[in-house]
């Protein structure tokens, strides 16, 4: 039990690493498609609820160290807890695709407005949908992206041998 703990713990410091370093080097202006990509990962190997502390304690990283206004916690996390719900209803990676683009292309979207008229004190030049085509967009790249390295990942044994580690995890409790 105590060495399912560990290995848990390993391989979410593992995504969260990945998280960090790969987001900051494929980045579009307004646009994070490799966090779509690390975010359907998660959601498929980890789970809707590792998934989202992955995506949460990443955007964190990226708004302390590298100055990312708050859009990245708003993407980010409700993207990877969807992407991870989708997988486990639907137990196929359209479906985590899907829930990566419901997540972060629409929810994600919608909510970053009222968040940066918040942070920027000024709603002047914002409106409610001036995020999601960005959002959108970044989603659908990632989700391009997410499937081609999962295709190849799911024939691994490995993979497979992580999947079964977070597949015992309670969805709530």
């Amino acid at each position: 039990m105590e060495k399912n703990k560990i290995h848990k713990l390993t391989l979410l410091a593992l995504m969260i690493a990945l998280d960090v370093v790969l987001s900051p080097l494929m980045r579009i202006e307004g646009m994070a498609p490799m966090s779509s990509v690390m975010n359907i990962i998660a959601g498929v190997l980890l789970g809707p609820i590792y998934g989202t502390a992955m995506a949460f304690v990443c955007a964190l990283i990226r708004m302390t160290m590298l100055g990312i206004p708050p859009l990245a916690l708003t993407g980010a996390v409700f993207g990877a807890f969807f992407a991870g719900l989708f997988y486990r209803l639907g137990k196929r990676l359209v479906w985590s695709m899907i829930g990566e683009i419901v997540g972060t292309g629409i929810i994600g979207s919608l909510l970053s407005y009222p968040v940066m008229v918040w942070f920027t004190g000024s709603q002047s030049d914002l409106y409610w949908l001036i995020y999601t085509p960005r959002f959108i967009g970044a989603a659908l790249i990632g989700s391009a992206i997410a499937f081609v390295v999962l295709v190849k990942l799911q024939e691994t044994t490995i993979f497979k041998r992580w999947q079964r580690l977070f597949l015992s995890e309670r969805m709530f409790g």
